[in-house]
């Protein structure tokens, strides 16, 4: 997906855990959350990350846009480039808890991801997230929204993401 002029790059990453968020088995990734969110936000080419508190809702309440799950772990963000992003997550902080993603998420759950292109200043919604979320689990592939495998630059992913 090459991008367009005037537009940034828009994430949804989501998981399950395996337990529940007070449960000692998973109190490494939750203490570490401050420490990863704060190296994204100081990264070259963030622009812009949904508040935890407004994650929290659309994750547990039964008004928001998640299924009211409430071992959801999830991050939507805005990023200048796929460049920017890609380093964030394999070349930081970000990549020692990737790695571990196995002690603390229910696999069979598979985590999940979607990005796509947003104007330059756009804010995505949750609801907007989970609809390109969906578009991609029903469509595939495409301008609606995509993984790392449609992005030609992107190549971190195919020896980093292993393990």
């Amino acid at each position: 997906m090459q991008q367009p002029a005037g537009h940034h790059l828009a994430e949804l990453n989501l998981g399950i855990l395996k337990y529940d968020w007070d449960d000692p088995r998973v109190q490494d990734f939750v203490n570490g959350l401050d420490r990863v969110n704060g190296a994204a936000k100081r990264s070259k080419g963030f622009v812009w990350m949904m508040d935890p508190d407004a994650m929290a809702f659309e994750q547990t309440s039964d008004q928001g846009n998640m299924g009211a799950n409430p071992r959801m772990a999830s991050t939507l963000s805005v990023w200048e480039d796929v460049a920017s992003l890609e380093h964030f997550v394999w070349n930081t902080v970000h990549k020692k808890f990737y790695d571990r993603k196995a002690e603390w998420y229910d696999m069979g759950a598979v985590l999940r991801f979607a990005m796509w292109w947003v104007p330059v200043g756009h804010r995505p919604t949750m609801a907007e997230a989970m609809a390109r979320f969906r578009h991609l689990e029903k469509h595939g592939t495409n301008v609606q929204a995509f993984g790392w495998d449609a992005v030609k630059e992107a190549q971190l992913w195919k020896t980093k993401a292993c393990g």
